[in-house]
């Protein structure tokens, strides 16, 4: 048999955009939901907090030998308050008023798990929003896009129309740092032209 050029990989995490991230790469996976509490720590820096918290993720699943777990996390900070998932539409529409016209940090942190190894790192992007009109802000709340997005907004949809300008990785801001992932599979021993090749 011939041997697999890429090895079994884990996605821990629910989320459809990074399954769909996934996908785009071709990379074949399966998904286990982490089961981590994601409460950031009193006095914690954004960039420090989803690096523990992807690191926690990928450690909480219980992965066959030789398998590799992939773990996010992300939050965006703006005006020293970091913000998550909404849990409601009352705070999603209170997180786009904030954001308006603004410009925030996107934080995510990605970890890799494999055979008692644990590789990770965080990435930040910038991103501008344009000034908006509170019936615009309502209005965009009211599709439901944003109802489980960090910040309350999704750049890879509709909330893309709010977007003046982005500085850095523009994947980081979907929730998934895609350049810094292939990092750190390198970093284990899996090179890029091995990342190409997928079975």
């Amino acid at each position: 048999m011939k041997p697999k050029a890429f090895p079994d990989l884990i996605l821990a995490s629910g989320s459809p955009r990074r399954r769909e991230l996934f996908r785009d790469l071709g990379w074949p996976f399966s998904i286990i939901l982490p089961q981590v509490d994601e409460s950031l720590l009193p006095g914690e820096a954004p960039e420090t907090a989803v690096e523990r918290l992807a690191r926690l993720k990928a450690l909480s699943v219980d992965a066959a030998e030789g398998a590799w777990v992939v773990a996010a996390d992300t939050v965006v900070a703006v005006g020293g308050t970091v913000l998550g998932k909404p849990v409601d539409r009352s705070e999603g529409l209170g997180m786009i008023r904030l954001l308006a016209g603004r410009t925030h940090a996107v934080y995510s942190g990605v970890a890799l798990a494999c055979s008692g190894r644990l590789f990770s790192a965080s990435e930040r992007t910038e991103v501008s929003f344009r000034s908006l009109s509170e019936e615009e802000m309502k209005a965009y709340i009211d599709t439901g896009e944003g109802d489980d997005k960090a910040g309350s907004y999704a750049i890879q949809g509709r909330g893309s129309l709010l977007v003046d300008a982005i500085r850095g990785c523009y994947f980081n801001v979907v929730g998934l740092p895609l350049a810094r992932l292939s990092r750190l599979f390198v970093e284990a021993g899996l090179k890029l032209d091995r990342q190409w090749r997928l079975n």
